[in-house]
């Protein structure tokens, strides 16, 4: 093989990588595997990608990288044979609620340009096709239509608006016209000449009288030229004898009232644009509505009590007096039950009101004047959400809304008129809300339905669209609609779609690197990504795939494995060749793969403690109607194709209505009818996937809290003692114990101006990151830095007299991150560590054995042996009597629980359902269910 066929690394050292070398295959699909923390990600995306990136921004003028901020050079000797990288991440999706699949996919900008050059435009009022003419159409139809007959040329000004429009008419009247038509009428201009201002009027100005004939063209022509001006590009012809109106425009009208569309352009279908965006809700399709039972929860307390919640308990302030003077008007108290109120009175609190009013005072019989000027509840908290600047006081108002579908476009996002364009009777909104699956085969069958012109226009913009439909299907998008937004997507859907984009590109000798794009798979669609992956390949690209799923490691053409172990054990190549040469190695991964190794099933399931949690008829999002029991006590898995609505289940409106129950939570739940057994359990717990903190400051012993213990423990100290250190002084992130120089970082930024900045130890504290005083104190011969560069395993042994201290290390010690120190930067952990150290810290807390304790997917960037030890620490959980239910698709957890909830049948519209409960056995046996297929191969 030619030097020049790989991609080849010396001296790889970022991270926890031992100067490795590797060389990578070009042009093939090529895997990387291995424990979590084994150095995975350091080669692939640190390394690698970062090198790539470097090398790209290196070739902009000097002038144009000061603006990008520089990268730093990975640390590596050389890397020969880079091609172009692009990297497809989990992290990546935008969390705009505008931003929709049909525009990440851009499938929604080819959608925008078909309409705006190919579809018909239908009046909303009449729903007749509109029309549009240019100048010489319009002169031969009025040659043609109305010869020998005399007509008026007129142009509207006005249609439907109130007012009386004196300046107008003296306007016209300086213009040279004489004659305007008033409300169907044509009458003379005349000097101060105006109409009732209060009543609907349509004003046209009369450009011209004439008889028509043959002789006229010359002066039709001037004639039409005026009225299209003055009417900006609308005329209207009315003959004489019947009076009888007649539309003519160079832009879409209807020709029988009038109206007329501008040109379409894709703006005028985009809803991120003011010229397509509807009003009401400025294209987001939903707007914030006040939820009057919110600001009124129990209308048997009175206002004195509190009974409007905004306002609280009556204290002495202006709201308080207006309510008292409209308390007087409509004689009630304060002190009455907000039912008993007059119903005008409440409503001028909610509403506001605007009146004056004598009152006689029973004591001295004097009558007094009041006035109430009052804008209402609803419009002060209104105002409050619009215009406050404070976070805190929008969140306030907000507490007193819904988000309600915007009733103007009805959730569209777009203006009527856009709305009302369409192709074979569709328009882009209905378009957007069809999954792929619909939307692929109205493509496929569209273009027999369109006319030559618009085949002539579209044909290539439909080739286009059909492309990148087919790319979503491939990659098992199947479920999805173009208008769902990008922050409801699931990582590894979104990182799917970035994929497709990029498939969809074409692009050619370009090196990919994936990070585990199967996340969020189920077993059944993973064959397809595969398949796109291997198209990718084939069509001349290198793609490199961090991924430990076994289908993908044995269609691999080459796999690294690297370890041996994680985090400072790790960082070594110990296998690199085909699948084949793999099975015959000694690593972890191999034995796992052959079987030498595997996670045993259980030969008992646990009976749980026979309480259970109902949920009844949840139908947020594609569920349809679903009642489900989650007993309590046991291990729960949830599972199902992509897009069937687990996570709608469970994380939007299980986890809210738990979350509001126990916590008080914000989070509205999706729509449901009822849930019982809510008692039975007392803390719930949410463990996701998010960073623990994006500051390099932030660290495992900040996030577990230990290190408040550990800076306590060098405190108590005789020495610190004797200096009057308190815990403060012990903090990397307050002045005082600090190194000053470098705050406390350990590193010391040095700008370069055209170069990357460079991070350089600090010369002062050697990246020790406290001042010399701070680091005489010692405990047990160590500083308060060599503890932070302690790894957990060494630590825990380390802290073993200190329970506190103790106790929470061991948890993270033995969720299997004992490799990772003290201190490490919280952003260089990668998901599955970050998830890890969560559970970790809420494995430390005392449970009360009545604790719901909900996982996401927990097995995202594990390996089969650190699976193996995730499933003994949440064994461990649920044997307290915990509840431990599980998002999941890895079939090794599936198998371990003790009861499984299978949505489906497919994902999106045809998903939604409950289809099978039980053991993991009697899931099995399911004959329609796709869990169940892949399930029996392990069980039975």
């Amino acid at each position: 093989m030619k030097d020049q066929e790989f991609i080849e690394v010396y001296g790889a050292r970022v991270h926890n990588l031992k100067n490795i070398d590797v060389k990578i295959p070009r042009e093939k699909l090529v895997v990387i595997t291995g424990l979590s923390g084994s150095g995975k990600s350091s080669l692939a995306f640190d390394t690698i990608y970062a090198e790539g990136q470097r090398r790209y921004i290196e070739t902009f003028s000097a002038y144009a990288r000061q603006f990008l901020g520089g990268l730093e050079r990975p640390d590596v000797d050389k890397i020969d044979g880079l091609s172009p990288v692009i990297s497809i991440e989990q992290k990546t999706t935008n969390k705009s609620p505008r931003s929709t699949v049909g525009t990440i996919t851009e499938i929604y900008d080819f959608l925008r340009l078909l309409f705006a050059r190919a579809a018909d435009a239908y009046s909303y009022n009449t729903n007749q096709k509109m029309v549009s003419y240019s100048d010489e159409q319009i002169k031969q139809l009025i040659l043609k239509d109305f010869d020998n007959k005399k007509i008026a040329v007129l142009a509207p000004l006005i249609k439907s608006r109130k007012g009386h429009y004196r300046e107008l008419f003296e306007q016209i009247s300086k213009q040279g016209f004489l004659r305007v038509r008033v409300d169907g009428k044509i009458q003379e201009i005349e000097k101060g000449m105006k109409l009732d201002r209060y009543k609907m009027h349509d004003i046209e100005v009369v450009i011209d009288r004439l008889a028509i004939n043959n002789s006229v063209e010359k002066r039709l022509d001037e004639t039409i030229k005026t009225a299209l001006y003055s009417g900006n590009n609308i005329m209207m012809v009315i003959d004489v004898d019947d009076n009888n109106p007649r539309y003519f425009s160079r832009e879409l009208m209807c020709p029988t009232t009038g109206i007329a569309y501008p040109n379409p352009e894709p703006n005028t279908f985009s809803f991120n644009s003011p010229k397509g965006a509807c009003n009401a809700c400025n294209g987001l399709g939903i707007t914030n509505e006040i939820n009057l039972k919110k600001v009124i929860p129990d209308n048997t307390i009175s206002i004195k009590s509190g009974g409007i919640v905004p306002l609280g308990e009556q204290k002495s302030s202006w709201i308080f007096k207006q309510i008292q003077n409209i308390a007087e008007r409509y004689k009630f108290k304060l002190t009455d039950a907000i039912k008993d109120i007059p119903k005008e009175a409440l409503d001028i609190i909610l509403n506001g009101g605007n009146e004056s009013f004598e009152i006689e005072s029973k004591v001295v019989g004097v009558r007094r004047n009041y006035k109430i000027d009052f804008e209402g509840i609803v419009a002060f908290i209104n105002n409050q959400y619009n215009n406050a600047e404070s976070t805190s006081i929008k969140r306030w108002a907000k507490g007193f809304m819904d988000e309600v579908t915007c009733a103007t476009c009805n959730g569209k996002r777009l203006k009527k008129e856009a709305l009302h364009f369409k192709i074979t009777d569709k328009n882009i909104s209905d378009l957007v809300q069809m999954d792929i699956t619909e939307l692929a085969s109205w493509f496929a069958t569209i273009e027999k339905d369109l006319s030559e012109k618009q085949l002539l226009i579209a044909s290539e913009i439909l080739k286009e669209i059909s492309i990148r439909i087919q790319f979503l299907l491939d990659v098992g998008l199947d479920y999805l609609t173009l208008d769902r937004t990008s922050k409801s997507l699931s990582g590894g859907e979104a990182q799917r779609i970035r994929l497709a984009t990029q498939i969809g590109s074409q692009l050619v000798g370009v090196l990919y690197i994936l990070d585990e794009p199967s996340i969020g798979l189920h077993q059944r669609d993973n064959e397809k990504l595969i398949d796109s992956l291997i198209k990718l390949r084939d069509i001349g690209n290198s793609v490199l795939v961090v991924e430990h799923d076994q289908d993908m490691i044995e269609k691999a053409d080459f796999v690294f494995d690297i370890g041996p172990g994680a985090g400072k054990h790790g960082g070594e190549i110990v296998s690199a060749g085909t699948f084949a040469e793999l099975k015959k190695q000694r690593t972890l991964t191999a034995d796992y793969i052959t079987g030498k190794k595997k996670i045993e099933v259980p030969t008992k399931r646990r009976e749980g403690n026979g309480k259970t949690i109902k949920l009844k008829g949840a139908s947020g999002n594609n569920l349809k109607n679903v009642s489900v029991a989650f007993p309590l006590g046991k291990m729960i898995c949830v599972t199902g194709v992509s897009g069937s609505g687990k996570s709608t289940l469970i994380n939007e409106t299980l986890y809210p209505i738990l979350n509001a129950h126990i916590y008080r939570g914000v989070k509205k739940p999706m729509p449901y009818k009822k849930i019982e057994g809510l008692e039975h359990v007392d803390k719930v717990i949410d463990i996701d996937q998010s960073p623990i903190g994006r500051t390099p400051r932030s660290n495992p012993a900040t996030y577990t809290k230990t290190f408040d213990e550990i800076r306590s423990l060098f405190a108590k100290t005789a020495e610190a003692a004797i200096r009057g250190y308190k815990p403060g002084r012990f903090s990397f992130n307050v002045k005082g114990g600090r190194c000053e120089t470098c705050q406390g970082g350990g590193v010391r930024v040095i700008e370069m101006n055209f170069l990357p900045d460079v991070q350089v130890e600090c010369e002062t504290c050697q990246g020790k990151r406290f001042n010399r005083e701070t680091l005489e104190i010692r405990y047990k011969g160590k500083s308060i830095s060599d503890v932070l560069n302690m790894t957990i395993e060494d630590a825990t042994d380390f802290f073993i007299k200190i329970p506190k201290i103790h106790r929470k290390l061991k948890t993270i010690k033995d969720v299997g991150l004992g490799y990772i120190t003290l201190g490490q930067q919280s952003t260089t952990l990668s998901g599955g560590e970050a998830q890890r150290i969560k559970l970790a810290a809420e494995l430390s807390k005392r449970d009360t054995g009545n604790t719901f304790y909900i996982l996401d997917e927990p097995t995202t960037g594990l390996h089969f042996e650190d699976i193996r030890v995730l499933m003994e620490v949440l064994n461990e959980l649920a044997n307290k009597g915990n509840t431990v239910l599980i998002i999941e698709h890895n079939l090794d957890v599936v198998k371990l629980a003790d009861y499984v909830i299978d949505v489906g049948m497919e994902g999106g519209k045809k998903g939604g359902t409950i289809l099978c409960t039980g053991t993991p056995e009697e899931v099995a046996k399911h004959k329609k269910s796709y869990t169940a297929k892949f399930l029996k191969k392990l069980l039975l």
